[in-house]
């Protein structure tokens, strides 16, 4: 029985996750990729204090999946210039942080990229929140700009 109302739980959850991506702006867009990020960052690190490293390993490996492919790879360095630049080394460093920390089983690195990501978020609520500036800073990041169409 209560197998039935988690597998019920966990599909509501896939489609109120599918329908805030279907009605998301291209910044909520964004912002959704650092929460999904963050969340299997603080996942990471409760699987290294409970020292079970299969699932600390797939938590730091979909964290390191959303940034480079999600926020990552979707930068456009001709649009955005130096602030897609700046965002590039940074997604690098934070990628290069959460292969040490899963090597080493440390929280000390992950929990370095969550104070990241949280910071990188809120800068992105805040332009979210301003019109103008949403527009001149959405140009740096392909996601943003053509989430879900082909490169």
């Amino acid at each position: 029985m209560f197998g039935q109302a988690f597998n019920a739980a966990k599909e509501y959850e896939q489609v109120d996750l599918e329908s805030s991506v279907v009605a998301a702006s291209p910044i909520q867009l964004v912002i959704l990729l650092y929460d999904g990020a963050i969340s299997a960052c603080k996942t990471a690190v409760i699987h290294i204090h409970a020292n079970h490293s299969e699932k600390k390993g797939a938590a730091i490996s979909k964290a390191i999946m959303i940034i480079e492919s999600g926020l990552r790879l979707s930068l456009d360095k001709d649009v955005g210039g130096e602030v897609a630049e700046n965002l590039d080394a940074m997604y690098r460093y934070m990628s290069d942080r959460l292969y040490y920390a899963n090597l080493k089983k440390q929280t000390e690195p992950v929990q370095e990229v969550i104070d990241l990501l949280v910071d990188l978020r809120s800068a992105w609520v805040a332009i979210g929140k301003n019109p103008v500036a949403a527009e001149r800073h959405a140009l740096s990041n392909r996601t943003v700009a053509n989430f879900g169409k082909n490169p």
